[in-house]
């Protein structure tokens, strides 16, 4: 029996090792960690238990068959952060560069199904030079399987991919799917053909880094949430968006005990918003201030600066929070901006998180380059995410809230529970400016009457009492009783029960 027990030390210590030393080495040169190192600092310590370590690969071709190490280029298996279960898989790039088989995605689809079985998040951890050529239609079949395995764990359970190494061609898309892209700078690329193909096909001269690297996903494309300096930030931010979420769709998030009280108030706010109507602020500072103890994880902060989007908690509930950003493009709405807000919108429904929305827009971007890129297709995507949610939606109008963008930004018509405005809130269908050229336009040529029509107007709509009076908004507060109103209103709202009508799925405008 020992020597069993000894062969079967040796073997788990040959698995271990992937590649080898040598190659292990040769990550560490290069800044990245080993697939097994980077488990080990995700999960809580102790807890990963390990599933198929031996399985091997089944290709003969082109010398493969002299060439098989355990595991075949992935470890995958399950753990706790923080206590709670989630299921994970970690591409190793020392064993044939991670490079995705017939056997490795069988491993990934296996710890899948268990996370649906169970109702258990899935963490990918990416580094990978793409399918295994040795085995042709194999590879990709494997990687359709995974592909298909996303698609119906979507809304399920939650997804996140970390890409710490290479992830190029059909690879992409598994991340893609999930619902949070974290990158390493640096160190991690994406896309869908390389530099070489992109200079035969296009001619056009481009580095990997430029192409597809952490920076190019955060601040361009908006593929990527998230880019970390090293691997190490990446895995512990990771471990800190988990405590925001909830294990599956038959959950709800975890609460996190404060000693943030509920009816702290936060006098600052009373002078956030400028006395004229035409200066910026920064929509963040009211964010930190009204969530517990300043802690706001935000998500996509190089995007679409436009919106602002990421997760909080008030009175211990995880939120999440949408807000127009007044600093940049005067919070206007444009196309990056709804996709990236109705994408985060969906999750936070899925998910049974509440979502509290802060609104100061001015209206949708004007311009040719957005109606050409289809801003009404790509802005009914926010309205359309917020209408169809069912979860608790509080709103806050702090300023502008003008035409078309005010009904998109969870407005009571678009079945906002609850909807409040500070005194400074205008809602009207435009500003006081062009609304007076309409309507008076054969006054134009008078100076002076238009700046009576103009005060006029003002008197009449630059606050929040028109909307008020029909019930649109429930209540007008006093900025410095923000985080007091909005949690209350998430307390009675925290058995809400809302069903939409049954149907296959809606046909959200791609």
């Amino acid at each position: 029996m020992y020597s069993i027990i000894r062969q079967l030390d040796e073997k788990r210590a040959a698995a271990r090792m992937g590649g080898g030393q040598k190659r292990i080495e040769a990550q560490h040169a290069k800044g990245k960690l080993s697939a097994r190192e980077r488990i080990e600092l995700l999960l809580d310590p102790d807890s990963f238990e390990e599933w198929d370590m031996f399985k091997g690969h089944r290709c003969y071709d082109f010398g493969m068959a002299n060439q098989s190490v355990p595991g075949d280029g992935v470890v995958t298996g399950y753990g706790t952060i923080n206590g709670r279960m989630v299921f994970v898989f970690s591409q190793d790039f020392t064993v044939f560069g991670g490079s995705l088989s017939e056997a490795h995605a069988e491993k990934i689809g296996k710890i899948m199904d268990h996370a649906l079985k169970v109702g258990a998040p899935v963490i990918g951890l990416n580094d990978s030079g793409g399918a295994r050529i040795q085995e042709g239609v194999a590879s990709l079949a494997g990687y359709a399987d995974v592909f298909e395995r996303n698609v119906l764990a979507s809304g399920v359970i939650p997804q996140i991919s970390l890409i710490m190494g290479p992830c190029a061609g059909g690879a992409v898309y598994s991340p893609a799917m999930t619902d949070f892209i974290f990158m390493v700078k640096d160190s991690s690329y994406m896309f869908v053909t390389g530099p070489e193909v992109v200079k035969t096909v296009t001619h056009e001269e481009v580095t990997a880094e430029e192409l597809g690297g952490a920076i190019t996903h955060t601040t361009r494309s908006g593929v990527a949430d998230l880019a970390f300096e090293n691997d190490v930030e990446a895995l512990m931010m990771t471990r800190r968006l988990f405590s925001f979420i909830p294990s599956s769709n038959k959950e709800k998030p975890p609460i996190v005990p404060t000693d943030d009280t509920v009816e702290r108030m936060e006098m600052s706010l009373d002078t956030l918003v400028p006395v004229s109507p035409n200066k910026p602020y920064d929509i963040k500072e009211l964010i930190v201030k009204v969530v517990d103890e300043s802690d706001f994880f935000e998500l996509m902060p190089d995007h679409a600066k436009n919106i602002v989007i990421g997760f909080g908690r008030m009175n211990g509930q995880t939120v999440g929070l949408v807000a127009n950003q007044p600093l940049v493009l005067a919070g206007c709405l444009d196309i990056r901006s709804a996709i990236k807000a109705a994408r985060f919108v969906r999750f936070c429904d899925a998910f049974n998180i509440p979502i509290v929305t802060f609104v100061d827009v001015p209206g949708f971007m004007p311009g040719t380059a957005q109606e050409y890129g289809g801003i009404i297709k790509h802005g009914a995507k926010l309205l359309y995410a917020y209408a169809e949610c069912t979860v608790p939606k509080v709103t806050l109008i702090t300023r502008k809230a003008y035409g078309g963008a005010y009904d998109v930004m969870s407005s009571k018509h678009l079945r906002g529970d609850v909807n409040f405005a500070w005194p400074s809130a205008e809602i009207a269908v435009m500003g006081p400016k062009g609304a007076v050229e309409i309507i008076f336009r054969e006054e134009k040529s008078d100076p002076a009457k238009i700046t009576a029509r103009e005060k006029e107007y003002k008197e009449k709509f630059a606050n929040p009492f028109i909307a008020g009076h029909r019930g649109f908004i429930d209540d007008v507060i006093m900025p410095h009783e923000t985080r007091k109103r909005i949690c209350r209103s998430l307390a009675m709202l925290r058995e809400k029960k809302l069903e939409n009508p049954w149907r296959k799925h809606g046909n959200i405008p791609l």
